[in-house]
């Protein structure tokens, strides 16, 4: 399934010292992640015995009994692929560990001991427990078999997946083991936990959670106690989380009084190609471990996981404002240094009445307007030629005087007859030749005013457009500053949208963003556009789509497909997917010589295509790979 798993969180009912009460809420438990498909489910710390056990650990009679109910477990679970991890107390050369057992059909295939026991407040563990943290390359016996054993132990199915355990106060540790586990190829993390419920300590309990499947780039599973575990002193809620990469995918609530599982599913794939892609995380130092081969996991017969459409726009609404305020300062700052560094009062820009001119004028705007500068040194040009309609040049012209910025036009029309003259080519043939030649002459105007006015050409070109090579070469590609280009189409919309919130243009950016995405280089036809960007290359919102997945962590065209499909269900079908999908790919690979000269520009999200940063790719690369997997 591309890379996905499913995994689970599991709380089971909890009957405090009775084993054998406690083993048949597990299998049920196991029972149903299998049935869900999922191949790992993780339990509460001390799973068999309870946590709040305490002293009657070091009990004969619960010691034995625990191991009773875990044979008792494994005999029952011995046609299920899932895996299961459980917390025990194992008594190995005279010392009693708090530990995590592995098992999967019936078998055991390794016990990881806790490393760090906490000894404070309402916990004392060191009462019962011998920390585990330096065993290694060592082996228990179960059942009369030797058993792996140790903190160097990590599971793998040979593909995606390789997961690594450790328990409770292992993750609030300064130096938590799961750092270790990742830094050796752990993907996948699980804890068994006992935590507590004070107030506040769940959402402090879920951010720790969270923000350590950010540091380690893994999925992190986590399970703790639930209310079956003795309230003498203390209540346990049963809180259980899946994270990935930095964000919650699931919890449950907690304060249960039924055991509850709760599954998500965790793109593995992305996260060992995110690794190679986005941080320093070759750089981490590797330890000595021990790899335990898993057998089949249960695969996924349908995906259970929303795929955002839109992956670089913010999904959540309330986030709006703060996010696109800082796109603006990273754009306003970037700005503001280049023409302060360059001793340069005022800026040029060509205004089309599009989206891609308007942000890149609003944020020019603000930045003039946070440094106290004259916003009438912005020279905001305005360039019409044959496709340009009314609409497009009202919108633009109304936008200026709204804003206050020197407005000048300057007609193309006789320019560009008298290039098809000189270079001998038929004004009536509207080949791309027509469509150059009007897109170099704007930008050779707004060149030579910026060379008369002592300014700096802006460059309104986005991280789309760029990506697909949808300008022209030395001509609307090329600028002294290229503001947009480390924001996508989709983006760019949102963040003009966040402009009406000034009721002087508000009207003005409506009608805009209602505008179809247009270079307006051919004739119009009764003052109606003609010539839609979209009809011609294709939805943006599609081959925004598209890049993210391609450029964030190297997927391949048949598993962009593959999500494109499922985040697009009901908008495009497979067929169009793929139809523009290879046009995305053969257009990326021919366009390369277009970025590899690009103007500077403000890189604003994790994705830039700068040659001299983000991505350095040869003009000359072959597409035919891609495309072959693509088709097959």
């Amino acid at each position: 399934m591309f890379g996905y798993y499913r995994v689970a969180s599991a709380v089971n009912k909890t009957t405090v010292a009775n084993p054998a009460k406690n083993a048949e809420e597990i299998i049920k438990l196991i029972q149903e992640a299998h049935t869900k498909e999922v191949s790992v489910v993780v339990f509460p710390e001390l799973t068999l015995t309870g946590y709040t056990a305490s002293d009657l650990l070091l009990n004969q009679t619960l010691i034995a009994s625990q191991d009773e109910a875990l044979k008792y477990i494994l005999n029952n679970i011995e046609n299920m692929g899932t895996i299961a991890i459980i917390g025990i107390a194992v008594l190995e050369a005279d010392r009693l560990y708090n530990c995590a057992v592995v098992v999967q059909s019936g078998k055991i295939l390794g016990v990881v001991p806790k490393s760090y026991l906490p000894n404070k407040k309402e916990f004392y563990e060191k009462r019962q427990f011998i920390t585990g943290r330096d065993i290694t390359r060592t082996t228990t016996e179960l059942f009369g078999e030797e058993i792996p054993f140790g903190v160097d132990l990590l599971f793998t199915d040979s593909k995606d997946m390789t997961f690594g355990v450790e328990i409770c106060e292992d993750l609030w540790a300064v130096t938590p083991p799961s750092n270790h586990m990742a830094s050796n190829g752990a993907n996948l993390l699980f804890n068994l936990s006992a935590s507590n419920e004070l107030i506040g300590k769940a959402e402090y309990r879920e951010e720790l959670v969270r923000t350590q499947s950010a540091r380690c780039m893994a999925a992190y599973v986590y399970s703790s106690a639930g209310v079956g575990e003795s309230t003498t002193d203390t209540v346990f809620g049963g809180h259980a989380i899946i994270s990935e990469y930095g964000s919650t995918l699931a919890q449950n609530e907690r304060f249960s009084l039924e055991s509850n599982l709760i599954t998500a599913d965790v793109d593995l794939e992305r996260l060992r190609w995110l690794r190679l892609n986005e941080s320093s995380y070759s750089d981490g130092r590797r330890k000595k471990t021990r790899i335990i081969k898993v057998e089949d996991l249960p695969s996924i017969s349908k995906l259970e996981r929303d795929i955002n459409p839109m992956p670089f726009v913010p999904s959540r609404y309330a986030e709006k404002k703060h996010r696109c305020d800082e796109i603006v300062h990273i754009q306003a700052y970037g700005l503001i240094k280049r023409m302060s560094h360059a001793h340069i009062k005022k800026a040029v820009i060509g205004i089309s009445g599009g989206l891609d001119s308007t942000l890149a004028l609003l944020s020019t705007h603000r930045a003039f307007e946070m440094m106290g500068w004259d916003v009438q040194n912005i020279i905001a040009v305005t360039m019409p030629g044959f496709g340009t309609t009314s609409r497009t040049k009202s919108n633009a012209v109304k936008l200026c005087e709204a804003l206050g910025v020197t407005l000048k036009t300057v007609d193309i029309t006789d320019i560009s007859l008298k290039e098809f003259e000189a270079i001998e080519h038929n004004k009536d043939e509207h080949s791309i030749t027509y469509e150059n030649v009007q897109a170099r002459a704007r930008t050779s105007i707004l060149m030579n005013m910026a060379n008369k006015e002592s300014a700096l050409v802006i460059g309104t070109g986005d991280l789309s457009e760029i990506a697909l090579g949808w300008s022209t070469y030395n001509g609307d590609h090329m600028s002294m500053y290229a503001l947009n280009s480390g924001i996508p189409k989709t983006l760019i919309q949102y963040v003009i949208e966040y402009y009406k919130n000034n009721e002087v243009i508000a009207k003005i950016i409506d009608d805009i963003l209602d505008t179809p995405i247009s270079p307006e280089l051919l004739p119009h036809e009764g003052d109606e556009i003609v010539q839609e960007t979209e009809s011609i290359v294709g939805p943006y919102e599609l081959h925004d789509f598209f890049l993210y997945h391609f450029i964030k962590y190297g997927a391949k065209p048949e598993k962009i497909r593959f999500l494109a499909s499922i985040s697009f269900d009901t908008k495009y079908d497979e067929e169009t997917i793929t139809k523009w999908l290879t046009l995305f790919l053969r257009r990326f690979f021919t366009q390369q010589f277009k970025r590899s000269c690009m103007p500077d520009g403000p890189k604003v999200g994790t994705i830039s295509l700068s040659p001299r940063a983000d991505w350095k790719m040869a003009s000359d690369a072959d597409v035919e790979i891609w495309l072959e997997e693509l088709n097959k």
